[in-house]
């Protein structure tokens, strides 16, 4: 067992590793490091807080660590990539059952001795740290749906569903009002379903195309979730903790929405995925290429920038873009990438599959280093995206994307299309890329089709 002085130090040595961590994401190379300060630090936190004074170890303790770990594994081991953000959403819904049913353990339970203002400050952390998780559990239950396919992407759009929100908030502030008071317990777990209410309504009325901004938004909420039971249970790393993943995952929010020209307000509220489509009529028709004439092009070319999308990860095509990239690299070619800030279904998600592929980290660029790049650039090959690369956000003031940044691709020479079919993709919206005449339609499966061009690179 572990004296308090022990456990005090270990839990720093927790939170410098978890600061390690998150600073060492920031950059690729030193990614995998970080990781491994936070699998580390996560290690001593568990570990210190086991062996801790306030822990009784028993036998059921010890049941549910190994039964956690092994699902845990179970889970690491068999989740794809594509799975990703489905995951991330499903672990945050665990945080935030976790907080409701602290919250509501030391309802039932509370501390003997507190008095006066001591008394107050701990039940509202109760109400708080309650209300928080079970936004996050349900928001991120529902997000866990859109994103794997279980619920349909399009935002659920209810009859004045703002005056809903507001109705629902301000029961939850009456409720705290007489719990407060001391109405009784039942106070608290109407405000759970009130709750658990406002956290699926908030997340059904958001639409696919701002997805990535859901899960980081949804981070942040776990974060904060977490730092309220550590309040609860008087424990300052979960606080330090919770903070850190609350805070940070607000900034990416931030971030996220800077990338989409979007206000975090207007996400939350959402609406974004079933707004009525762009006033401008599209004109032409999408024209296919077939693997030779992509492969002609390839060839003649001399600076090449690939753009992946999710459908560059639905098609697991990752490895084969890497070995593209590898035989024209061979050819003395120039090839880069362009990774915009909200590609797939989770910040950073292109980056990771093409670290996991492993494309050199000094050719992946982010948009704003490679956007004037375009026009000196013979061939992009556009893989699985649709919003990121619309011309419509800078064209048509009437487009759902109106004013989002976007990687212009069709300021190159070429653009080759790498698309299963002429849907409108994920968040249904249409564009006008495709219909351009620089742009030619590469039909089929994304990792087949770049099969078909290794052999004819000369």
């Amino acid at each position: 067992m572990l004296t308090q002085e022990l456990q005090t130090a270990a839990y720093i040595a927790s939170a410098v590793l978890f600061i390690l961590s998150l600073g060492g994401l920031s950059d690729q190379e030193s990614a995998k490091r970080a990781v491994w300060y936070g699998i580390v630090g996560m290690g001593i936190a568990i570990s210190a807080t086991i062996l801790g004074p306030q822990v009784q170890i028993s036998a059921l303790l010890l049941l549910m660590l190994i039964v956690g770990a092994g699902v845990g594994i179970f889970v690491a081991q068999r989740v794809e990539m594509t799975g990703m953000p489905e995951l991330v959403a499903a672990l945050h819904s665990f945080v935030g059952l976790a907080a409701v049913f602290i919250g509501i353990n030391s309802d039932l339970n509370p501390p003997t001795g507190l008095q006066g203002a001591e008394l107050v400050i701990h039940e509202v952390e109760i109400f708080i740290g309650v209300f928080i998780g079970a936004i996050t559990f349900t928001g991120s239950i529902i997000a866990f749906g859109k994103l794997s396919g279980r619920i349909g992407g399009a935002a659920l759009i209810l009859p004045a569903r703002h005056m809903w929100n507001v109705a629902m908030l301000a029961a939850c502030f009456i409720l705290l009002f007489l719990y407060m008071n001391h109405a009784g317990s039942w106070t608290l777990y109407l405000m759970t379903f009130i709750a658990f209410a406002i956290g699926a309504h908030l997340v059904l009325a958001i639409g696919g195309a701002d997805m990535p901004v859901v899960v980081s938004m949804l981070n942040s909420y776990s974060g904060w979730a977490a730092a309220a039971t550590g309040f609860l249970l008087g424990n300052d790393l979960l606080i330090v903790t919770g903070a850190l993943v609350g805070s940070s995952g607000a900034i990416l929010s931030y971030i996220m929405c800077k990338a989409m020209n979007r206000q975090f307000l207007s996400v939350i509220l959402g609406g974004f995925g079933n707004v009525e489509q762009s006033a401008q009529d599209i004109e032409g028709e999408q024209i296919a290429i077939d693997a030779d004439g992509v492969a002609s092009a390839l060839n003649d070319a001399d600076s090449i920038i690939i753009v992946p999308g999710y459908g560059m990860a639905v098609a697991q095509a990752q490895q084969s873009v890497s070995e593209l990239t590898r035989r024209l690299r061979a050819k003395g070619k120039s090839v880069r990438f362009g990774i915009h800030p909200v590609a797939g279904r989770l910040p950073g998600h292109m980056n990771v599959l093409l670290a996991e592929a492993k494309v050199p980290y000094d050719i992946v660029l982010e948009m704003d280093e490679i956007n004037d790049d375009f026009p000196e650039t013979d061939v992009v090959i556009v893989i699985g995206s649709n919003d990121i690369v619309n011309p419509a956000a800078q064209d048509d003031p009437g487009s759902p994307i109106a004013g989002m940044p976007v990687l212009e691709v069709w300021k190159s020479k070429q653009v080759f299309v790498s698309k299963r079919g002429q849907g409108t993709g994920y968040s249904g919206i249409e564009n006008p890329l495709f219909f351009k005449e620089n742009t030619r339609m590469f039909y089929g499966d994304a990792k087949a089709s770049i099969d078909q061009l290794l052999p004819q690179l000369d």
